[in-house]
């Protein structure tokens, strides 16, 4: 592995720009017309426009992105998060045009992806699962029998979904009725596929996930946990690590849980397995994504472990030289995600150009960002524009510095959500580790 194609843009893009560098790896760069100016393609080697703005024309074209890997001589392709990095399609083509993947193979990700298929995985590999459906619902007819059976509330979900879309809560029959078409079109319209499936709708749950690490020789270790807790229509905005909700006794099992899962699946490459934690304490299978995760720096920040490089040593074909008992666990991270929105207007993206920046510093601080004084956020795009990251020996130590970097940062020329950040950590209940998944509630207001 000589020279790395990187299929995104943003943070992300810097990010893993930034890793191969310290490799001494090749970069290129991919961009649409309206990115032409983007941090990511000053940054590496080489850098090439695949198409207009529209991302269905340019970081989602397969045909585009593939040529770019050959015409610069690119022998791999890191797909980074969100775009094609689930894409099993594109990681078949990939794999068909002797580019290699830096991710798991084209077969985990249909598996793993479609998550009716992958709760039954589980099952068989001892994996707790939330109660629910038996694979795909085939008609309402069908549904409505499933619900009778594991009770209401539950929950209807695309079976290709991700990122919060596709999911509708319904309470009773009748809401059943009325939800069922709707998720099975916004399936359709979203992921390009209408199956959808059934579970039992757990009740003010934490978010809990445990970040794996598996190499192409059957070797697999976590890197702990990341409460994610912290969402807004099923979107995570603030992750931290460890979480409050779990001890020691139930990070074990859960961490024990997700090399199963991982070694059922013959997974390679860095991922994450994600779960609900009850009050009860009793945890379930959500789901698995089979990528580099937004919140990764938070347990780079705990372990000292470069998931970036290792996932990409591991699609070199290395062996992973660290064992689970190698691994230490020290000190207490927070990631905040940094949205160019107005929270005052139902979090409304924003995009501009950015007049002003003053990034925050100190000991213990890390800013993942790909912005920059006179650079114009394109509309086009998710609105994330930087991820502040905090470590402390503490939570109390990580809240404290989370604080002083959010109160640090000024962004000039667009409106942010730092305000609405800034009062989450300052949240009485936050500083308590008294929340779950419904902490902030539809209007952006949080729960007392």
């Amino acid at each position: 592995m000589n020279k790395i194609l990187i299929a995104n843009r943003g943070e992300i893009a810097v990010r893993i720009i930034r890793a191969c560098k310290e490799m001494n790896l090749k970069t290129v760069a991919v961009y649409s017309e309206i990115d032409k100016d983007a941090m990511h393609t000053r940054l590496a080697d080489e850098a090439v426009c695949i198409g207009p703005a529209d991302s269905s024309k340019s970081y989602l074209n397969f045909k585009n992105i593939i040529e770019a890997a050959n015409i610069t001589g690119a022998d791999s392709i890191h797909p980074g998060f969100g775009f094609l990095s689930e894409n099993s399609k594109f990681a078949k083509i990939c794999e068909e045009s002797n580019i290699k993947f830096i991710g798991p193979s084209y077969k985990v990700i249909e598996l793993m992806g479609n998550k009716s298929n992958a709760k039954e995985l589980m099952k068989k590999a001892g994996v707790p699962v939330i109660p629910g459906s038996e694979g795909k619902v085939e008609d309402i007819e069908d549904a409505k029998k499933i619900c009778k059976e594991i009770g209401y509330p539950v929950m209807l979900k695309a079976s290709a979904g991700g990122g919060g879309k596709g999911i509708r809560i319904v309470n009773s029959e009748d809401e059943l009725e009325k939800n069922y078409n709707l998720v099975k079109q916004e399936a359709k319209i979203s992921f390009k596929d209408d199956e959808i499936y059934i579970e039992k709708f757990i009740k003010n749950p934490r978010h809990v996930e445990i970040q794996i690490l598996a190499d192409e020789h059957g070797k697999v270790v976590h890197l702990g946990e990341r409460d994610c807790s912290i969402q807004r229509r099923n979107q995570k905005i603030l992750e931290e690590t460890p979480s409050t909700a779990i001890d020691e006794k139930l990070r074990n099992k859960m961490g024990e849980a997700a090399i199963n899962a991982a070694k059922a699946s013959k997974y390679s490459s860095c991922g994450t397995i994600e779960f609900l934690v009850d009050s009860d304490k009793n945890f379930y299978f959500m789901e698995m994504n089979t990528r580099i995760q937004v919140e990764h720096p938070i347990t780079e920040m705990r372990t000292g472990i470069d998931i970036v490089k290792a996932q990409i040593k591991i699609a070199a074909g290395e062996e992973l030289k660290i064992k689970q008992k190698d691994i230490e666990f020290r000190g207490h991270s927070i990631e905040c995600r940094i949205n160019a929105e107005n929270p005052n207007k139902k979090f409304m993206p924003c995009p501009g150009t950015i007049t002003g920046i003053i990034l925050p510093g100190g000991n213990g601080i890390r800013v993942d960002t790909a912005i920059y004084e006179g650079y114009t956020i394109p509309p086009t795009y998710d609105s994330m524009i930087m991820k502040i990251i905090t470590f402390g020996d503490t939570r109390n130590e990580a809240i404290s510095k989370m604080k002083r970097a959010l109160e640090e940062t000024v962004i000039e020329g667009v409106n942010t959500n730092l305000d609405f950040l800034l009062k989450i950590i300052k949240n009485s209940n936050f500083i308590r580790g008294n929340f779950d998944t419904s902490f902030i509630t539809e209007d952006g207001e949080f729960w007392q």
